[in-house]
């Protein structure tokens, strides 16, 4: 017999999860069917009056009785089922340590037909390698050492912790894990945050290599994970651009980008932060590859920089923009949409004649269509033409799901600016 229960959506609800939309929200579930605990049989209740833990299995039917696949519940959290499998609960609980070996080592085999074994790259990218919630950064040190940095921020792979720590240790045999989950999206989840060592405690600052450069990580306290790996192929990308230039590199948190145009021959790089740390972290990695003499760091708040150089009739042949997500929810679009614009509009005065502005937004909130919407608007009020060159996004190791568009997050575009 099976006891699992049985999650009965709205009427219609249905239709975004047929398409591979992994969640299912709060207010989309129209009853809970489930066995009761005091023996008294099947009981059928509103969600709010379910007696299912938080973290229990369920099975997801559409309203008709179509079944869509087998969830975890965890009412604390407005996303009140993150699916883990179109298969049935028996058939994926049958072998639990097996189904996430599988899913595992399937992302680790997608990342091996792109990256070297010497390669840093994102193992595990949550709902996009059909593990709800955690993200796995796989960091590769100068003398080889793996060193993989885990994020459990939901409950759905939270319960799943034991299996997935074993699997990630047969598959990838790293050296040693941090875990990251001191993010808040966990306090969402109903769970604390945490820090520290899976395991033997490890170097905590290490340094990796990426197109070339070396670069300082600081797995455990540097921002989310340590570095922000989906960029790598941009990064290399933007530097063909800079050979002989004077490059910005704003926004430039470890001094990636300008490291790159400084290896691929810029003449003149300025890499800027508001952060101090991240102004100490650039000078580091400055002093890490001898460039010493053609790039530095600035601390500085970005929109403030733009406009006192643009008085000062500053210029600039190449420009480069990645900027945190200046909005995480929907509601904030519009104020994104400002800040976007203006350091974009303020960009293309500082370029000289055919200069190249590469500028991304990382926030799912702000799609492709604002983003793109945005440069033609910065570029109307800032009396430019631009040619887009490129339009790219994150790289191989971070995967989109059909039907699940926060996974396509990032937009890179490469302009030319007249």
């Amino acid at each position: 017999m099976n006891t699992t229960a049985r999650v009965f959506l709205k009427a219609k609800e249905e239709a975004e999860i047929k398409q591979g939309f992994p969640w299912v929200f709060d207010n989309e579930i129209d009853s809970v069917k489930f066995y009761a605990d005091d023996g008294s049989g099947v009981k059928q209740t509103s969600l709010a009056d379910c007696a299912v833990k938080n973290g229990e299995a369920v099975e997801v039917f559409a309203k008709g009785g179509a079944f869509l696949g087998t969830g975890i519940i965890n009412r604390a959290s407005k996303i009140t089922v993150r699916l883990i499998g179109s298969e049935h609960a028996d058939q994926i609980f049958a072998d639990i340590k097996g189904y996430w070996a599988k899913r595992i080592r399937d992302a680790y085999n997608i990342r091996r037909l792109h990256y070297s074994e010497s390669d840093s790259c994102r193992l595990v990218f949550a709902e996009a390698d059909f593990i709800p919630g955690l993200i796995v950064e796989r960091y590769v040190d100068e003398s080889g050492k793996v060193y993989l940095v885990v994020q459990f921020l939901a409950l759905a792979c939270e319960v799943f912790r034991e299996e997935i720590v074993s699997a990630l240790k047969e598959t990838v045999k790293p050296y040693g894990i941090y875990e990251r989950d001191d993010a808040g999206v966990r306090d969402k989840e109903g769970l604390s945050e945490k820090a520290g060592w899976i395991g033997a405690a490890r170097e905590e600052s290490i340094v990796i290599v990426e197109n070339g450069i070396r670069l300082e990580v600081d797995i455990a306290h540097g921002q989310k994970t340590g570095y922000f790996l989906d960029q790598k192929d941009n990064r290399r990308i933007a530097a063909t651009y800079c050979h002989g230039k004077k490059v910005l590199d704003t926004f430039t948190h470890t001094g990636a980008f300008g490291l790159n145009a400084a290896k691929a021959g810029a003449k003149d790089v300025t890499s800027v932060d508001i952060s101090a740390e991240a102004v100490e972290l650039v000078k580091k990695n400055i002093a890490l590859n001898g460039f010493e003499d053609r790039m530095k760091a600035v601390c500085a708040d970005v929109f403030d920089l733009l406009k006192t150089y643009e008085e000062k009739g500053e210029k600039f042949d190449v420009i480069i923009l990645d900027p945190p997500a200046f909005t995480k929810s929907a509601k904030a679009i519009q104020k994104a949409y400002s800040g976007y614009k203006e350091i974009n509009l303020r960009a293309m005065r500082l370029l000289r004649e055919g200069g190249i502005l590469i500028t991304c937004s990382c926030s799912y909130f702000f799609d492709a269509n604002n983003f793109y919407a945005m440069l033609t608007h910065a570029a109307t009020d800032s009396h430019r033409r631009v040619q887009i060159l490129e339009k790219r996004g994150a790289g191989a190791d971070h995967p989109v799901l059909l039907g699940y568009s926060r996974s396509e997050y990032l937009k890179c575009a490469i302009t030319r600016v007249l």
